[in-house]
């Protein structure tokens, strides 16, 4: 009964998910086609300010993103260069990482076109997913067969 009742929680949470990513334009249907689970998945978000090649954090969406992922049990790790890491933890309660560990992230979302990001290649931003993950790609950073997914 505990195990039915666990399975049924899981397939009613991913249904959330789907709905609220659908919303904000994330297609979740990607991390389910590659078996990744998504309570409890890993996700690193590349880019947390307002805009590109500025470190105002101010009205920025990204945030909503972090909190959404993070409401559904999903561990969120935020990398942002043009960031004060001190002032982004005070503002938002979010500390992003400065060297995100390769290789251990179940989803990858590519939130801010920040030069940095734009003169990496797709292979070098895959290298920091696990063995099996998804790319989003919600600025267009990447060409379009180069991720699993963009807005």
């Amino acid at each position: 009964m505990i195990e039915n009742t666990q399975r049924d929680l899981n397939i009613a949470l991913i249904n959330e998910l789907a709905i609220i990513f659908n919303k904000m334009g994330i297609d979740t249907e990607a991390m389910l086609k590659k078996r990744i689970q998504v309570m409890g998945a890993r996700v690193l978000v590349i880019g947390l300010t307002f805009k590109e090649n500025c470190p105002d954090l101010r009205n920025t969406r990204v945030v909503d993103v972090v909190a959404e992922l993070q409401d559904y049990g999903v561990t969120v790790d935020v990398h942002d260069p043009w960031v004060d890491a001190d002032e982004a933890e005070r503002e938002y309660k979010i500390r992003p990482v400065s060297n995100p560990e390769a290789g251990s992230y179940d989803g990858i979302i590519l939130a801010v076109a920040h030069d940095q990001f734009r003169t990496m290649t797709a292979k070098s931003i895959r290298q920091l997913g696990a063995t099996t993950h998804v790319l989003y790609d919600i600025k267009a950073v990447c060409k379009p067969e180069e991720s699993d997914l963009r807005l």
